[in-house]
């Protein structure tokens, strides 16, 4: 009798992953699936708007059929519906920047197996590092995560009908829901707290929107400044806990407690795993980024964000899903 051997393919697909970052971040970078999405469904069209070579461009589109991000029909290529959805530049929750800058990280990977033998990072911690130029690049590449978070949150808070609410977002990157709450109610304003060059790109941004009038930066470290008591109706602290130990999620938790007013609700959004940590897929792979760029960053539970919440003075704590986040209500 012989034993069945399983495939391999799934082993080698694993191995050469870097290949998938690197084929669909190069495919962003000519903007291959805005010209699908705009009607090239050739390599030789693809190559002639792209101003790439036709061997590039086959090369390209063989790799995103392999990966399911483009389908051939005939001999014709069109997106998947997940491809139009998040990597067509232009649309609210496109994630093409987003793939470009991962480019850009590949190599941090080699210093993976260091970060993992002595348990944090071998050189300095990014996610610490008020003037670091990885932030300009990030704030932006990474808003597009925080959409489906930040429309959720507005619909389950009512907050086009709230009236004149005040809304204060600690380490609020590009604004993006102060952007997005702010177009919704145009009563509302907003205050963010973060570092000077990302407070500056936020306010570009907003002003793009036509919102600027209403939205007001603080310049500073959310550990050391001052929330204040009772000024808010809403806060958000989005994609940050990650980068923190317990310690500093209930010590900020805490003060934002402090800073809303009777009623308040925080938004809290990010990449949370599940109890048993057995899933969801993404935020237990982004546990080694934490690991490989922060001090004490990890992807935390949801019965960790219960208990800091909780032990900060909220009494109220509702999770909702909002790939590729979890949004988490405290009252």
């Amino acid at each position: 009798m012989t034993t069945s051997q399983p495939s391999p393919d799934n082993i080698m697909r694993l191995i050469n992953g870097y290949w998938v970052t690197g084929i669909l971040a190069t495919a962003a970078s000519y903007s291959l699936f805005t010209h699908l999405e705009n009607g090239a469904s050739t390599a030789s069209q693809l190559a002639g708007r792209a101003q790439i070579s036709e061997r590039g461009a086959q090369s390209l589109l063989d790799g995103l059929v392999s990966v399911g991000l483009v389908e051939l029909h005939g001999n014709q290529y069109r997106n998947t519906a997940e491809a139009s959805a998040y990597l067509v530049e232009g649309k609210p929750a496109s994630l093409a920047s987003f793939a470009r800058l991962k480019l850009t990280h590949m190599g941090a990977m080699a210093d993976l197996a260091e970060v993992v033998r002595v348990g944090g990072p071998v050189a300095n911690p990014v996610v610490e590092v008020a003037n670091n130029p990885h932030w300009e690049g990030i704030v932006t590449a990474i808003a597009a995560q925080s959409v489906p978070a930040a429309t959720l949150a507005a619909e389950l808070l009512g907050l086009a009908e709230a009236g004149e609410i005040s809304i204060f977002d600690v380490g609020g990157g590009s604004g993006i829901y102060s952007g997005i709450w702010l177009e919704a109610n145009p009563a509302a304003r907003a205050t963010q707290l973060d570092w000077e060059p990302i407070n500056a790109v936020a306010r570009r941004l907003l002003a793009e929107r036509g919102v600027a009038d209403r939205f007001t930066c603080v310049n500073g470290d959310f550990h050391t400044t001052d929330f204040g008591t009772a000024r808010y109706d809403v806060a958000v602290y989005s994609h940050i806990a990650h980068q923190e130990g317990p310690e500093s999620n209930v010590e900020v938790f805490t003060r934002l407690r402090q800073a809303l007013r009777p009623g308040g609700t925080l938004v809290v959004n990010d990449y949370v795993v599940d109890d048993d940590r057995s899933g969801p897929a993404f935020p237990l792979i982004f546990a080694s980024e934490m690991l490989l760029k922060s001090k004490k960053g990890s992807t935390w539970r949801r019965s960790d964000y219960h208990e800091w919440l909780t032990k900060a003075g909220f009494e109220e704590v509702q999770f909702h899903t909002a790939p590729p986040g979890t949004l988490v209500l405290a009252r």
